[in-house]
């Protein structure tokens, strides 16, 4: 048909143009089932596992027990509307008890939307969860303590007049460290999951960066994180390997990009802030407290007294703490301590 001249029809009297319109059929993708009856609400087929069943489909889902709740909801209610809605059974094993969730369905579209909509309040309501434990490195050797002692000595009997400034900002001699990131384990799988993937990092590239040998590493310096020193939360050591190589760097920026690509743990940054927390705001009204970026807790960060750091980063920027050898990767516990005032530890991955 010529566009410039269509097709003319009457109804009811009037005369109306027949466009011509062409429908482009959307071509299938291979990783989405196409019938109604095969996937719902647009996921991958194969995110997940449903096995045909003598009564229907059915799908499990491995959740750690802390989490049953967000999917229970108030008085079952949450729970409730999913079933109606899905047109399933979802079965959860009870408070304190790890199991599987079992979603049962006569329908497989059912099944799939249930566990489409459980892994998502799953995946919202964990990233909600105050982190549990962190991969560090423990700086807390008794030279470095020592050192770390007579800074803070000096930073009072020098700056204790600046705003702000006072003993209880700073970090616990005994739990000094580099944090690479942080993990949300909510049972005892999901840490023997990270210990198992420190042992595999180890074998894949870590050994060949170290050489099977400690890291010498030198802490001096300090710096701050925020834009006015004037306005200071978070003040930290700088920490450099001692020959020059950025070998540190290197394993704390792969050790996070595979524990970010197993779900472990959330991406924060394109690399990781190597420091030492040395003072810090949260400090001031929780001493156990171990976030040392600002990052994370933003509800905090409205309630803290900032501090004046200008006389302190200006006497004290090249103070040196001393040199140190890493010859562990540690999965530290959140609020803990074991026998030398350390985080307890969970797991670890050995430089040596």
């Amino acid at each position: 048909m010529d566009v410039l001249r269509p097709t003319l029809v009457r109804i009811g009297g009037r005369v109306y143009r027949k466009n011509l319109i062409q429908e482009q059929p959307f071509p299938q993708e291979e990783d989405f089932c196409a019938g109604p009856g095969d996937c719902a609400d647009d996921y991958p087929c194969d995110a997940f596992v449903v096995e045909e069943t003598e009564r229907g489909f059915q799908s499990r889902v491995e959740v750690p027990s802390p989490l049953y709740k967000y999917i229970i909801g108030k008085k079952g209610e949450t729970k409730k509307r999913l079933e109606t809605e899905t047109r399933t059974s979802i079965s959860i094993p009870k408070p304190g008890v790890e199991g599987e969730i079992v979603i049962t369905g006569q329908q497989r579209s059912g099944v799939v939307s249930a566990r489409t909509r459980i892994d998502v309040l799953l995946d919202s309501f964990r990233k909600k969860q105050p982190f549990t434990h962190f991969l560090s490195f423990a700086l807390n050797q008794p030279a470095i303590q020592e050192k770390f002692l007579q800074f803070k000595e000096e930073v009072l009997e020098k700056c204790s007049q600046d705003h702000g400034v006072s003993s209880s900002l700073f970090q616990n001699p005994a739990k000094l460290h580099l944090t690479l990131g942080t993990l949300v384990l909510l049972n005892e799988q999901e840490i023997q999951k990270a210990c198992d993937l420190l042992q595999q990092c180890k074998e894949d590239f870590v050994d060949q960066i170290t050489g099977g040998k400690p890291l010498t590493v030198e802490v001096a310096g300090v710096e701050y994180m925020n834009d006015d020193p004037a306005m200071t939360d978070v003040l930290y050591a700088k920490v450099r390997m001692k020959d020059g190589s950025d070998r540190l760097q290197v394993i704390a920026d792969q050790l996070v990009e595979r524990f970010v690509a197993s779900g472990l743990m959330l991406k924060e940054w394109d690399r990781v802030k190597l420091h030492a927390t040395v003072m810090n705001t949260l400090f001031r009204k929780d001493p156990t407290e171990e976030r040392n970026n600002t990052v994370t807790g933003k509800s905090s960060f409205k309630e803290r007294e900032s501090f004046n750091g200008r006389n302190i980063l200006k006497l004290f920027e090249n103070f040196y703490f001393g040199e140190v050898q890493l010859d562990s990767v540690r999965l530290s516990q959140r609020f803990s301590s074991d026998t030398s005032g350390y985080y307890a530890t969970s797991g670890q991955l050995s430089l040596s």
